[in-house]
């Protein structure tokens, strides 16, 4: 499968996710939600894809739009790379198996469509902070964090380009 397949099989619009992931509990799959910008990936980035991805049997990916990176207030100069470059690179791990983008601020509308077994964030959240943690658990679903593979970090690369 081509590259530009491989994304265009993964990158779900968000007016059809709840139609993919229904379509796939019905056969009784567990869906896992994770979220974020994903700028620069690292072995940070794909160990913990990895581990969200073990949780279940389908891994869907809320991916920050160019537009709400900016709002994130990471740094002027983020997103490095725009949200179709980042959705490319994640089309091409085997751990991610679907790709929506979201603009608002938080992925609250995007995990009350996709409504996962198991809502996933890196081990810096408290799991009652999460976004959308009420909504995971009212549906009798899981919220986790994983933690981070030491040494690893976007910002941490960044930094060290600058110097």
């Amino acid at each position: 499968m081509s590259f530009h397949n491989l994304l265009e099989k993964k990158l779900i619009p968000v007016e059809e996710i709840t139609r993919f992931v229904n379509s796939r509990k019905l056969n009784g799959r567990r869906i896992v939600f994770t979220n974020g910008c994903f700028d620069i990936l690292h072995p940070g980035h794909v160990d913990y894809l990895t581990q969200a991805r073990d949780l279940g049997d389908i891994l869907v990916l809320g991916l920050n739009s160019d537009d709400s990176v900016k709002r994130l207030n990471k740094g002027p100069e983020r997103p490095i790379n725009t949200q179709e470059a980042r959705a490319r690179v994640l089309a091409g791990l085997g751990c991610v198996d679907a790709i929506v983008y979201f603009n608002e601020d938080t992925p609250l509308e995007l995990i009350k469509k996709v409504q996962p077994d198991f809502l996933v964030k890196g081990g810096d959240w408290k799991v009652e902070q999460i976004v959308g943690y009420d909504v995971v658990m009212a549906n009798g679903g899981k919220v986790l964090t994983i933690p981070f593979l030491e040494g690893f970090s976007t910002t941490g690369l960044v930094n060290k380009l600058k110097a």
